[in-house]
């Protein structure tokens, strides 16, 4: 095991280097519409949640749900109109992703970071590059991630770009939390060039089958348990200048490419929430027991459960809102990006995550509450909501989003531009 994982692992994963994805098997259903895209999150939330506790449970890599997840064009619906994509709004992309993540938690993360490099893409990206990359979307084929970097505490980034002498560069580096690299065609990864003699940050879109990409399938934590999050080295990997897009300028100026990645995350986040509410209420009227001094013969009586249970919907309802709220603020940020309208798309998704991370840790704790005893038998796996939510949303700290959210009110302060408040 590389050093890069020592923090992390104490009793690490001996797994054999994962084969890479196959060409995709179908192109991807051609959606237009919002109403579309949403029929097909919901028949495919349907299709795969009988076999989400099994997935967790025994830690199967969804393969073939994923094959059959493009399939259904959902991974295309960020592609703009212009090209030739269905330029669906981000309330829209924001919706499927709570309705897939309801029913499993890591088939609703693994897209994220294709959605955030596809908007990378569209902000900093030239024409040339969007349409080679927006056209291998259309044909079915995953982006992944190679973001971030674990070996140390000041958040510089280690991994390089090194010039060829050919117009091209190797790139070495070793990163974690490689969300979706494992399933994918393609890895954005974050990488520096010396320029000037300052490191200056790209994205540079990887192969997946390119000489000297290793990715080790190593993600161990307690949820979210087949995203496939492990790491990926790059041991002098060739990269062509045509697939390296600025990264640093896309936040030296206000762009949106911040606030919806954690919209997305938010939005995992609420479909945890709204998943563990949906699984608890079938438990607790067939499953669980009146508490004695409540005197009712079914817990679905118990009017302190029944209390419970309302304020458990209220918090769900309350951050739904908030979602559909920030999503209308992150779609105007897209349509005309200004200082002000990324302020108010950061401080609404903001707001939005602070109330996401409440509503799904709560309604994974008091699933058992209410459910009792029984309920934590491992084999029925509604301890997965739980963990899912405890693991996605320590992704960043919520506390720095009310500090955030106080600033812009009390002192008129813009959030930064780092993409990860």
């Amino acid at each position: 095991m590389s050093a890069l994982l020592a923090p992390i692992h104490s009793n690490p994963i001996a797994r054999p280097e994962p084969t890479p994805a196959q060409a995709p098997r179908n192109t991807p259903h051609r959606i237009t519409t919002d109403a579309e895209a949403i029929t097909a999150a919901q028949r495919y939330a349907a299709h795969i949640a009988p076999g989400a506790a099994q997935r967790d449970r025994e830690r199967l890599l969804p393969w073939d749900a994923l094959e059959d997840f493009v399939a259904t064009g959902l991974w295309t619906i960020t592609v703009p109109k212009a090209y030739d994509g269905p330029g669906l709004s981000a309330g829209i992309l924001a919706e499927v992703t709570a309705l897939i993540s309801a029913a499993d938690g890591s088939l609703g993360q693994i897209p994220q970071n294709h959605f955030y490099a596809l908007e990378v893409l569209r902000v900093g990206g030239s024409d040339e590059q969007k349409r080679f990359f927006y056209n291998r979307v259309l044909a079915g084929e995953r982006f992944g991630n190679a973001l971030a970097e674990i070996t140390h505490r000041d958040f510089q980034r280690r991994t390089r770009l090194v010039p060829d002498g050919n117009g091209g560069f190797h790139l070495h580096g070793e990163k974690f939390y490689c969300t979706g690299a494992l399933f994918a065609h393609w890895i954005p990864t974050l990488a520096v060039v010396e320029e000037s003699g300052r490191p200056v940050t790209y994205l540079a879109f990887v192969p997946r089958t390119a000489q000297g990409v290793h990715i080790t399938d190593d993600w161990d934590g307690f949820g979210q348990r087949v995203t496939g999050s492990g790491s990926v080295r790059f041991d002098g990997v060739r990269v062509e200048p045509h697939w390296v897009v600025p990264f640093l300028a896309s936040f030296e100026r206000p762009t949106p490419i911040g606030p919806l990645a954690q919209l997305l995350h938010a939005s995992i986040d609420l479909g945890l929430a709204r998943g563990a509410f949906a699984a608890m209420l079938p438990y607790v009227r067939e499953h669980a027991r009146p508490w004695i001094d409540a005197n009712v013969e079914h817990a679905a009586d118990d009017p302190l459960l029944v209390q419970q249970v309302g304020d458990i919907a209220v918090g769900i309802r309350a951050a739904e809102a908030l979602v559909r709220r920030a999503a209308r603020f992150v779609d105007a940020a897209q349509a005309q990006a200004t200082e002000q309208s990324v302020a108010e798309a950061s401080i609404a998704v903001a707001e939005a995550r602070a109330l996401t991370t409440t509503a799904s840790l709560d309604a994974g704790t008091r699933l058992f509450e209410l459910a009792g005893t029984s309920a934590t038998t491992g084999q029925k796996g509604l301890d997965r909501f739980w963990r899912n939510a405890r693991t996605h949303t320590l992704h960043d700290p919520v506390r720095w989003k009310y500090h955030a959210v106080g600033n812009f009110y009390l002192n008129g302060r813009f959030p930064p531009r780092h993409g990860a408040l």
